[in-house]
């Protein structure tokens, strides 16, 4: 189950967000590690609403759990030593975003352990980094560090204690804690992301990249007048390519910003997120585009779409306006 949900949130991040980045600098560095961690705070059923802004059972979701926060509260003050209880408010609270909350109650579910459980520590230093990214090198460095030496082969520890050694410029013990991360057998597709930053961690030679895939998608993107005055010029736009009987996880995707708006992006099988489930594989596609307020991929409301069904073999070109926002 730990292999689901961090491979899941590692993929994600590496390819919606971090991916792009190594792409487009050719090689790995500080901004597209700082990026694929941000991500990593989504949970592992992100995708299930990502390019889905028509989705409306969010709000009594987040109902239900700050139901349920409300209920964990109250059992935590009546009895305070609940080391389960508190470790379940700090992944809550995570959750929420409630970056404040959630290092409270990790805190004090480290302090009931005496700081001898990894995974804790792990969890600690995580949201300490996600309220202040500048704590890589002070604090939640050192909690990631005293992570990876208590639980060795506790797969978050590694993942951020090596980023914590790249930080520090120990580009050699990133990729040794990273190759002990690879050793423990994630999901394929994460496999594959682990041994590229290391072979460029240790300067190794990379495979000789194909010439750019032809495009399969052309989509010409533009706001409509209202979107246009509703949303920042420096806001993140997702374009989404997905199958349209299962929607999640997509099947590509790339980032503009609005100022470049408008645009016309082109889709291809080098977009493809996961080996083998690539764009020419799908005889009907659903391409949206997503203006995001928050810089998530997942939909937010308040954020503005467009999206429209094309089918490949009739006509790769589709023309979108953004025109909707999410309720």
């Amino acid at each position: 189950m730990i292999w689901l949900i961090f491979g899941t949130m590692l993929l994600a991040a590496a390819i919606v967000v971090g991916w792009p980045l190594v792409q487009h600098e050719k090689r790995l560095s500080l901004q597209s590690i700082s990026a694929i961690v941000v991500v990593l705070a989504l949970s592992a059923g992100m995708y299930a609403t990502i390019g889905t802004p028509q989705e409306k059972s969010a709000g009594s979701e987040l109902a239900s759990i700050e139901e349920m926060v409300a209920g964990l509260d109250q059992r935590l003050r009546d009895n305070p030593d609940d080391l389960a209880g508190w470790k379940m408010l700090g992944r809550t609270n995570f959750q929420l975003r409630d970056y404040d909350k959630a290092i409270q109650a990790y805190e004090r579910a480290v302090q009931l352990e005496s700081a001898s459980n990894g995974q804790t520590l792990a969890d600690l230093g995580e949201a300490i980094w996600m309220q202040d990214p500048g704590t890589l090198t002070g604090r939640a460095g050192e909690l990631f560090e005293n992570a990876i030496a208590t639980s060795p082969n506790n797969s978050k520890a590694l993942f951020y204690s090596g980023l914590v050694a790249v930080e520090r410029g120990e580009r050699f013990l990133a990729a040794d804690r990273w190759e002990t991360l690879l050793a423990l057998s994630p999901p394929e597709g994460i496999q594959e992301i682990l041994q590229q930053r290391i072979a460029q961690l240790r300067d190794e030679e990379m495979p000789v990249q194909e010439a750019p895939a032809a495009p399969i998608i052309s989509a010409a993107i533009e706001l409509a007048p209202a979107a246009e005055k509703a949303v920042d010029p420096n806001a993140t736009v997702f374009i989404i390519a997905r199958d349209p009987a299962q929607p999640s996880p997509p099947i590509a995707a790339l980032r503009r910003r609005v100022a470049e708006l408008p645009a016309v992006v082109a889709l291809s099988d080098s977009d493809a997120m996961m080996p083998g489930r690539l764009l020419s594989g799908f005889s009907e596609l659903e391409i949206v585009a997503r203006v995001s307020m928050s810089g998530q991929p997942v939909a937010q409301p308040g954020d503005w779409y467009g999206e429209k069904i094309v089918r490949p073999a009739e006509s790769g070109e589709v023309s979108i306006v953004i025109d909707r926002e999410v309720q």
